[in-house]
């Protein structure tokens, strides 16, 4: 009898467990009968969330779709611009894009179902609506209306415009067929298309070369200019200071002769004394010379015999 009764409640438990299911808040359950739907229920409202009974698989299954916001992002798509100028195709440039969005209600669960067949399928639909109509939206801007680094307000300005078109080209078709709530679309990143950005790069990176070599051919002129201001500034101070030089050497040599007049006629015969020591000084100076010579020329009285300094005149009282 034990057994059978461990038997009976394991079989009750599992008759529990496959009869009972639970519904969170952050969720919808898809409730299908044999394949038809019996019901959606929302986890967000209070009497439908929580503990629920429910027939055993494979008659009744459950489906559950997350209520909260979803984030499908586009993957890099090469789009094409206008080109205001020509008429015509302007550039080629990738963007990323995102949409935000979220299940509107429990009709937008039966009608996503019913227009997609579940939730993958429906990111999948979603994302090809918003490629359509951002190369749509794209094709009619210009290059510099997505990049633009000159006029940065004029970028914002266009990508505000275009989120606004997306936003109301998507937001009623999305909810009208596949009960999806458009929240928010933007772009992420607008670059140039991988094979062309290496090109871009080169010459780029060959502008800023030729920028480089303007810049030191015009600080090279610079620096010539200045070497030569230079020199000319210097030569004119070489050749005022050659010029002053020489008339302060001029100005000395004449005030040395008027200084050496005055001695001579002050006190001739010492002047001449003095004379002839610098003379002796000429012959007798040179360590490396020797002269033999006799004492008793008249070359060197003046040694043995120097002159007296005249006596100074005494003032008159």
């Amino acid at each position: 009898m034990t057994w059978k009764i461990i038997l009976a409640a394991a079989l009750a438990a599992c008759l529990a467990w496959t009869c009972l299911f639970t519904v969170d808040r952050a969720e919808f359950a898809y409730l299908t009968i044999l394949g038809a739907h019996a019901g959606t229920l929302d986890g967000a409202n209070d009497a439908e969330a929580g503990l629920h009974l429910r027939w055993p698989w494979p008659i009744m299954e459950i489906r559950r779709i997350d209520r909260r916001l979803q984030v499908l992002e586009l993957p890099g798509i090469e789009q094409l611009t206008r080109d205001a100028q020509k008429d015509g195709i302007d550039r080629t440039l990738t963007i990323d894009a995102y949409m935000a969005w979220r299940i509107a209600d429990s009709e937008g669960v039966d009608r996503l179902f019913k227009a997609a067949g579940g939730l993958d399928e429906a990111r999948t639909l979603l994302a090809q609506k918003l490629g359509s109509e951002l190369g749509a939206a794209c094709g009619g801007l210009q290059m510099d209306d997505l990049v633009n680094s000159r006029e940065p307000g004029r970028v914002k300005e266009q990508r505000d415009k275009l989120r606004s078109r997306l936003m109301e080209r998507l937001s009623g078709p999305a909810l009208s067929e596949y009960g999806v709530r458009v929240v928010d679309v933007r772009l992420r990143r607008v670059s140039h298309p991988a094979p062309v950005r290496q090109a871009i790069f080169d010459r780029i990176i060959a502008e800023r070369e030729r920028k480089a070599a303007e810049y030191q051919s015009l600080g090279e002129q610079e620096s010539a200019k200045l070497r030569s201001d230079t020199d000319r500034e210097v030569g004119t101070l070489r050749a005022k200071a050659e010029a002053d030089a020489i008339r302060i050497r001029g100005e000395g040599e004449a005030e040395a002769d008027r200084v050496r007049s005055g001695a001579q006629m002050a006190d001739p015969e010492f002047y001449s004394f003095l004379r002839k020591l610098e003379e002796y000084q000429k012959i007798l100076g040179d360590n490396r010379t020797t002269l033999l010579l006799s004492t008793h020329r008249e070359l060197f009285d003046a040694l043995f015999a120097p002159p007296r300094p005249a006596p100074k005149p005494v003032p008159s009282p």
